[in-house]
């Protein structure tokens, strides 16, 4: 049986160790002659050609802060050079835009407004101008949905506001009893792609919801295909024509769930 390792023989050897160490000047910061301790000499060592943080920190055993802290003051001195690879430096761009667009749309506010007010004028004014000049026949803004239709009872006129600038709008007009009609959804250019088109539809759901509308319906272009995917996406089906929108190819509907 093997005895235990008394505390004599313990600090006895502590002090062999300090005193070896001072000894070949491991813990001079001159090691060997050099600029540098016998860390960052070894670290040198074993970088050689090249090698990762991983890597190196498997290989010696290091502590991940000491590593980084060691690393970095070769880096300093220009010893060594530390990069991400590029698979790591996808993968932070990916994360920096992800981030980046989750907080944008977390700052993004969305709500109702007087639809007869000069901003939300304003919104279908842009609205029309983008669709004129993406449909090939064009279109004539006396087909905006009116105030009244979109006011009150009748429906809603919601705005999305990024630092005080409106950056989308939807309107909801009542076209039967218990339906509703989706018209105008826009988002501009500048705020595209974070989900705010979502938000916008998600608003004006819960706008019919509160009116006492069981479903939604809303028509697109056959050139908004990015549009018409939104639709699929967001639960909405394809129906036959319901109108007489003569700039519509597609017709879709959603059964609205009541929220508690």
């Amino acid at each position: 049986m093997t005895e235990p390792v008394s505390a004599e023989q313990v600090a006895a050897l502590r002090r062999f160790n300090r005193c070896f160490t001072r000894r070949i000047g491991a813990l001079d910061d001159h090691y060997l002659g050099q600029d540098r301790p016998l860390g960052e000499a070894r670290l040198v060592f074993e970088i050689g050609e090249g090698a990762s943080l991983r890597e190196l920190r498997n290989r010696l055993g290091l502590d991940a802060g000491y590593l980084s802290r060691t690393a970095k003051a070769l880096e300093g001195q220009g010893m060594v050079r530390v990069e991400a690879p590029p698979d790591q430096r996808a993968e932070l761009t990916d994360a920096m835009a992800t981030a980046q667009r989750l907080l944008r749309l977390a700052a993004i506010t969305v709500r109702a407004v007087d639809s007869a007010s000069a901003v939300a004028r304003a919104c279908l004014e842009a609205y029309a101008a983008d669709i004129d000049a993406r449909f090939p026949e064009g279109f004539d803004s006396a087909a905006l949905v009116r105030p009244e239709e979109v006011t009150g009872d009748a429906g809603a006129f919601l705005v999305a506001y990024e630092e005080a600038r409106p950056v989308g709008c939807g309107a909801l007009r009542r076209l039967e009893p218990g339906v509703g009609e989706i018209r105008h959804v826009r988002v501009h250019a500048e705020a595209r792609r974070p989900g705010l088109a979502r938000r916008l539809l998600d608003g004006l759901e819960r706008e019919a919801r509160a009116r006492g509308l069981d479903v939604v319906r809303l028509d697109t272009h056959a050139v908004l295909t990015e549009a018409q995917a939104l639709y699929r996406a967001c639960g909405y089906t394809e129906i036959p024509r319901y109108d007489d929108n003569v700039h519509a190819g597609h017709w879709f509907e959603k059964r609205l769930v009541a929220t508690g």
